[in-house]
This record gives C-alpha cells, structure tokens and sequence, in this order.
C-alpha cells in the first residue's frame, strides 16, 4: 500500500460542510442552554481564571509602552513648567522689589510733606540727578539750581535729618556737600544735655565724629545730636546724628566720639531744600585800647 492510499484510509470521515454544520448547531445549542440554564456559569469562570494571566502577559508590552510614555510626558511638561515657574518667580521679585522702593519713597515723600506742613521754613523738594564718582568727595548734584532761586548755603535734608549744604548753584543743578564730607563742620547740640560742639565729617557717608571733646563731658552713647543753630546757617533743632561709640582714655585730653548720620546721606533720592535763614547782624569790631595804641606809637610803629 503506497502513501496516497493511507492518507485516503485516514481521511475518511464527514465532510467538511457536515462537520460545519454540527459545530454550529452544538455552538447554538449550547448558547441556548446557557442562557437559559446557567450551566457553563461555573466553566467560563474557570476558564476566565486559567486565561487571565496569558492575557495580562499579552497586554504587558502594551501597558509598559503607555506608562512609558506618559512618563516622558509627564516629566517634559513638569520641566516646562518649572522653567516657566522660574521665570514667573524672577519676574515677581523684580516687580517686588520695585514696588518697595515707591512705597519707601512714597512714605519718604508723606513724612517730608509732614515736616514741611509743620516747620517754620519754606522747602523746595528736589530730586538727586548725579552722585560723584570719586569715593573720597561726599557731593550730590541735585535737580534744582538758580532758575528755582536755589542759593549757595541752604541746608538740605530728608525726612529724618540734615543731609548736607548747598556750596555751588549752577542753572538747573545744584552742587550738595555732604556733612560726611572730610572736615566738612556742622555746629551741633547734645539734645539730652544741651551740651555744645561741632560734628565733623570723616569722609564716609555712615560716619562723623566730635573732636576736641573732654574726656569728662556729659555725653553718652544713644545721645542724638541736633543742630545748635549758633552759625547762622543750620536752622536749630534738626537732627544730625547719633553719638554710636566713645573712648575715653585718662591718658589723653579728649575723647574719641563716633557718631551715625540720622539722614540718609546715601539712601534716598528725594530731598528738601531749606529757605535760607535771615542774616544775622555782623560782629562788631572790638574798641582799640588805649593803653596799648600808646605803647605802639612809643615803639615808632
């Protein structure tokens, strides 16, 4: 028996529309009973038992490339935003810090409204346009000069104290020293005491100093210094500075007296120019003595 007549003896059976046709009428008839009986309730959920891990297998690819991706995703968009953030950030401080500054001026410019409203002297507010370069001068130039009747000795001060003096007027600008200015005298008053002297400046804007002190003056530190009014040029009664540190030494005459600017000698932008104070009357020459015109007419001289 050759090869073609066994598969012929194996192959014999129904037809293929036969076996078609069962199929479908037991696949029919077994829905019918299931639906109507329940009976496979138990089967299929064995079966769902049996399939479930090849299907979550089956899925796994699929379910690792969507958690992948909307990882990246997630992580692009949390970098964009975070950028973004910063940005917001960067751009909030800037607008904080530009508001700070006009509420200070606005408060500066309120107290020194105040101080005009309430003093004795007419002020012209002015604004400071340049600030010298050289560390070693103490001068601003402000945006007022002789077009505003600006003169040469007006003191100018903010909200808090004198910050220094009119020395030079030019059309529209004029030239303010500085109290700290090296050398630069200011007649002052201890306030608590009433104690007399002359604060001069160091050549730096935090610092002045008294000189030529006793060592057993009645000054203590917190003292504040206001203006004597003695020179005819600072009006009195305006603070000027606050005694911060003294030395005393037996071994010397006088003490060492630093003091802080009550003004902002650096600080603000806005200031008040001062009416100028009426002259005072000169100081009358001294009478010659007689004695001592004798005495030189006798020399030849």
């Amino acid at each position: 028996m050759d090869s073609t007549q066994t598969f012929q003896v194996f192959n014999r059976g129904p037809s293929s529309a036969a076996r078609l046709v069962f199929f479908a009428v037991l696949s029919l008839l077994l829905m019918f009973v299931d639906a109507r009986f329940r009976y496979l309730e138990s089967t299929r959920s064995a079966l769902s038992v049996l399939v479930s891990p090849m299907q979550r297998l089956a899925t796994l690819p699929n379910l690792l490339w969507q958690q992948t991706s909307e990882y990246l995703v997630q992580q692009s968009t949390l970098l964009e935003q975070n950028k973004a953030l910063h940005r917001q950030h960067e751009t909030d401080t800037a607008q904080l810090l530009q508001w700070k500054s006009v509420l200070q001026e606005n408060q500066q410019l309120r107290n020194m409204l105040a101080l005009q409203q309430r003093g004795q002297f007419t002020v012209q507010f002015a604004e400071i346009a340049y600030a010298e370069r050289d560390i070693f001068r103490r001068k601003v130039l402000i945006n007022k000069g002789s077009t505003a009747n600006i003169q040469a000795g007006q003191v100018v001060m903010d909200d808090k104290g004198i910050v220094g003096q009119i020395t030079r007027v030019y059309p529209w600008l004029s030239e303010v020293t500085l109290i700290t200015e090296k050398d630069h005298a200011v007649p002052v008053q201890v306030q608590r005491s009433g104690l007399r002297s002359v604060a001069f400046g160091a050549g730096d804007t935090s610092q002045l100093s008294l000189r030529y002190m006793p060592v057993s003056a009645d000054i203590l530190k917190g003292d504040v210094l206001v203006t004597s009014g003695i020179d005819g040029l600072y009006p009195p009664g305006i603070p000027v500075a606050r005694v911060e540190k003294i030395e005393r030494d037996a071994a010397y005459p006088f003490a060492r007296i630093v003091c802080l600017p009550v003004g902002g000698v650096d600080k603000h932008r806005f200031l008040m120019v001062l009416s100028a104070m009426p002259a005072l009357p000169e100081r009358p020459e001294e009478a010659p003595v007689p004695g001592k015109l004798k005495t030189r007419k006798a020399g030849g001289h």
